[in-house]
Formats: structure tokens, C-alpha cells, sequence
């Protein structure tokens, strides 16, 4: 049975030549001239001496390969101009180019030290189709001076080996395409592709219909990123291969490693706090949620979330809302690594003190809101926020605190309380077109001295059920001046139920 999720896409980036084209780049950047004629090689430490770690296309034209000794390739290209490499900074280029590419999908990772992998499953049509998605990929690329060959799968195997071995910017939805390519598009060491080509195996086609047993003796004991059988069920989709995509680095984050296992986190938590605040201060940042975790040293994580209604970097008021919660931590047989971690900030500049020495009081009131949401937990303490619906009892929901917001709008013509669920009232004489004459709503009979409306709300097509019925509001008023919201529910004739009723949703103030 295939393990591939029904329409899975997924996207791999291929930069052959990623090394020297950030040396390039970083050399432009500094205002030094660089000449694509010279050809320029990267080297490294090897076995023997130094070695070629990457190069330019006039390098490679020259006749100069990757892997062999710089002394042997200036033999064969005296003008060869050879560079130290910088491992380490290609690697932290290719790991911020990975969240860069989640403008494509939601999911990516890196692809060894020379590629990146997305999956990109339901996010083509954003751009036009897969084709175009592809063309936006290594056009973005060729702009930031990256030289990229994409290619779009069903499976993380098959675009890997398509992006390095296959046409450019290949489209493939049928895995049999994969056949044509050479066995070295499926992510083997060098030892075994040398094995598989001694056995007469040279292309995936060959190696798919050969009988699974002998391979199956022959590299039973193999690790499974090696394992020739394993990378084929992985590009052909009869094996799982997920994206696994890690979160981005936290931008604000302070941690004690202790010498000795404790189980209280108390006495550190004030000095993490300080050295937090400093760090968001030189960013005029402030913080909105807070994660204190716990690292014990059975390898378990305890975590304690605290959040904030307005942005905040005071070091004694986020103190504060740890008070009562530090019980909460299970610390088993202890824990040698606290870590208060920042996980979500926004802007916040320094203040200038009123002159008149007036207390701010929005200030207070954020302060007073995280304390209460700190003692009696985040659902019990919310705030009104609008919804776009015109039913009014879906048009606003509840969210958490947050001051910077403005409070849902009302409309002037609607009541401020209303009843959940309407009240329904009998009708003692109806009027032909317009709200009922006389009624009887909580045991008392209202006669409409004055009326407004209607007011025509359809139901949600996206929710209409075949028993929802259209609603017609009107305003009323009684003889004692007493306004009531008053809406008849359906039509007679309608086909969504019987007669119509007439229900009070609300009263005005």
C-alpha cells in the first residue's frame, strides 16, 4: 500500500553551485570587482592536502573537479585564482534560505548542504500552476545571484532525483518518469552506487524489475538512508519520506545550564527575566507571550505559558506572572537547563513619562489583565471581537485580551443585550404587512404603539440548512416606551416549515 498522501506535491531546489556563488555575491556586496572570466576555485582541507570544494563555470570549463587537489588542477589552470571555503557560512545561508522559500509552502527543510525541499500541496494554483510556481522559483533565485534547478513530485525522492538528473524545471505526475534516470537520483553513497553498477544496474528502471529477494539479502543489513530497496519504495510513494519542517530560531531567549540537578526553578527565573528584557529593550521590542521551560534530566520538557494583553518588557511585572504557576512543574528527578523563551513580540519604544504626572491607565488596565488572566487562566478572562456574519447572534465572538485592539463596532439601530436564545412570543393580532398588533411576551400583553423595519436577513448560503428560514426585524415601542427587537422568523409559503413565528432577540436601552 502507497504512503504518499493522495496529491501530494512536493518541490526540491537544487544550487550546484551555492558556495561560490555566495562568495560572488559577498564580494559584490563589499564593492570588489569580480570577473566571471577568471576561473575561480573553493578549497578545503582533505586526506591530502587541499582540495576542491566547489568552483565556477569557468573553472569547470578549464577542466578543474570538484574533490581533486588544488596542486593537481593549478597544474592542469595556472590562472585558477583558489579561495579558502566557508563551510559554516553556506550552511547558515542555506538554512535562512529555508524559511525564505516557505513564501512557495508552508513546509520546508534543508536538502543535505546544496538543496532545499518544499512541499507544496495545494499552494501551485496561488501561482498560476505548477509550471509557473516553478519559473517563480528560479526566477526569485536568479535575482538574489543563485543558480537553481527545480523540480516538482509526488515524492520527496523522485524531485530530488528529478531536479538533479532530470530535464529543468520537470513537472512529474507519474512516477514511472523516474525509470530513464540514472541509479545515482536515489540518494546513495558512493560505495554502494559503485557496487550497484558492478552488478549491471544503472538506472532505476533496471533496478525496479529486478526480483526484491536478492537485493534483500544483499543489503538487508544496510542503514535505511542507504539502502538501495528503501530509496526506491521512498521515490516511487510505497514508503513515507515527510517533510519534516523546523520552527524558525527564537528571536529573544535567555538560559541557565546548572552544574547540579534542582527542582525549583525560583532563584533563576528573576535573573532570566533581566537578562530577557535587556535583550528586547536593544530591539524596542515587547513581549506578548512567554515560555518558561524546564529540561529534567530523564530527557522530558515541562513548559509554563504565560501571555500578556498588551506588549510589556518590565522585568518585575512578567515576574509577577509566574506567581502561583512554578508548582505546576512536574520536575521528576530534577532539571539541569531552564530556558525562558520569547514567543511572540511586537514593537514597543520607549515611553515618555506624562508631564502632568497622570497615571496611564491603559497601562494599568493591561497589567490588571494579566494578573487575572495569570490567576484564573486564559479562557475565563476574553474580550469582544466582531465576526463577518450578519446573523447577530454569530456577528461576535470572544477572543483573549489584547488592548491594542478596538472593541467590536455596534450599529446604533441593533440593542446592546440580547437574548440567547430569542424569546418567542404569542401572537394575539396580527397585521398583514408589518409587526403583530398585540402580543403576549413573559406572561404580559404588549400592544405596539410605534414600529421601525423590517430589517431582512437572509440565512448564510454556506450554512443554510433546508429548515433555515429568512428573518424580518422590526423595532417596536409600547405604550410605557419600552423598545423591543422583535423579528418574525420565515414566510408563510416559504416551503421551509409551517406558519412563521415571531421571536424577541433583544432590548434596547
Amino acid at each position: 500500500m502507497s504512503g504518499v498522501v493522495k496529491g501530494r506535491r512536493i518541490a526540491c531546489i537544487f544550487l550546484p553551485s551555492l558556495p561560490t556563488e555566495r562568495w560572488r555575491n559577498h564580494r559584490l556586496r563589499m564593492g570588489e570587482p569580480v570577473s566571471d572570466d577568471t576561473p575561480v576555485a573553493l578549497w578545503a582541507e582533505g586526506s591530502h592536502g587541499p582540495v576542491v570544494h566547489d568552483l565556477n563555470q569557468t573553472a569547470r570549463m578549464a577542466g578543474v573537479r570538484r574533490g581533486a587537489r588544488v596542486v593537481d588542477m593549478r597544474a592542469i589552470c595556472p590562472t585558477l585564482q583558489v579561495v579558502p571555503a566557508a563551510p559554516e557560512e553556506d550552511a547558515a545561508v542555506l538554512s535562512r534560505l529555508m524559511f525564505w522559500v516557505r513564501r512557495w509552502g508552508p513546509f520546508s527543510a534543508t536538502d543535505g548542504n546544496d538543496g532545499l525541499v518544499i512541499d507544496t500541496t495545494g499552494t501551485a494554483h496561488l501561482f498560476g500552476g505548477e509550471d509557473a510556481l516553478l519559473s517563480d522559483m528560479q526566477g526569485r533565485l536568479a535575482r538574489a545571484g543563485l543558480t537553481a534547478r527545480v523540480s516538482l513530485a509526488p515524492t520527496w525522492g523522485a524531485a530530488w532525483g528529478l531536479a538533479r538528473y532530470g530535464a529543468e524545471g520537470v513537472v512529474c505526475h507519474d512516477l514511472a518518469d523516474l525509470h530513464p534516470l540514472p541509479i545515482a537520483a536515489l540518494r546513495l553513497s558512493s560505495d554502494t552506487l559503485l557496487l550497484l553498477r558492478r552488478l549491471g544496474l544503472r538506472r532505476i528502471g533496471d533496478l525496479a524489475a529486478i526480483p526484491r529477494l536478492p537485493l534483500m539479502r544483499r543489503f538487508g543489513r544496510a542503514p535505511m538512508w542507504d539502502n538501495p530497496l528503501t530509496r526506491l519504495d521512498q521515490a516511487m510513494g510505497h514508503l513515507a519520506e515527510p517533510v519534516s519542517a523546523p520552527d524558525p530560531p527564537p528571536d529573544f531567549v535567555a538560559e541557565a545550564r546548572l552544574a547540579e540537578p534542582v527542582f525549583d526553578p525560583t532563584d533563576w527565573l528573576p535573573g532570566l527575566i533581566d537578562e530577557l528584557a535587556r535583550k528586547m529593550a536593544k530591539h524596542d521590542r515587547g513581549c506578548r507571550r512567554l515560555c518558561l521551560s524546564v529540561f529534567r534530566v530523564d530527557g522530558e520538557r515541562r513548559d509554563i505559558r504565560v501571555a500578556t494583553a498588551a506588549p510589556s518588557r518590565e522585568a518585575a511585572h512578567l515576574l509577577r506572572l509566574f506567581t502561583g504557576r512554578l508548582e505546576q512543574l512536574d520536575p521528576g528527578y530534577g532539571f539541569d537547563l531552564i530556558r525562558l523563551l520569547a514567543e511572540a513580540t511586537e514593537p514597543l519604544g520607549a515611553a515618555q513619562v506624562s508631564l502632568d504626572g497622570n497615571a496611564n491607565t491603559a497601562l494599568h488596565l493591561s497589567r490588571l489583565i494579566d494578573r487575572l488572566v495569570a490567576r484564573f487562566g486564559p479562557d475565563a478572562i476574553v474580550r469582544p471581537v466582531s465576526v463577518e456574519s450578519h446573523i447577530p447572534e454569530c456577528s461576535e465572538g470572544r477572543a483573549e485580551p489584547r488592548l491594542a485592539d478596538p472593541p467590536p463596532a455596534r450599529r446604533p439601530d441593533r440593542p446592546i443585550r440580547l437574548f440567547d436564545p430569542p424569546e418567542e412570543v404569542r401572537v394575539l393580532y396580527a397585521v398583514p404587512d408589518g409587526p403583530p398588533a398585540l402580543f403576549i411576551w413573559r406572561r404580559q400583553q404588549i400592544a405596539v404603539a410605534r414600529h421601525a423595519g423590517p430589517e431582512r436577513i437572509a440565512p448564510e448560503w454556506w450554512r443554510d440548512g433546508s429548515g433555515t428560514r429568512l428573518r424580518d426585524y422590526y423595532r417596536i415601542e409600547d405604550a410605557t416606551g419600552r423598545r423591543l427587537w422583535l423579528y418574525r422568523e420565515g414566510l408563510a409559503g416559504d416551503g421551509r416549515g409551517g406558519l412563521p413565528r415571531w421571536f424577541i432577540h433583544g432590548v434596547f436601552a
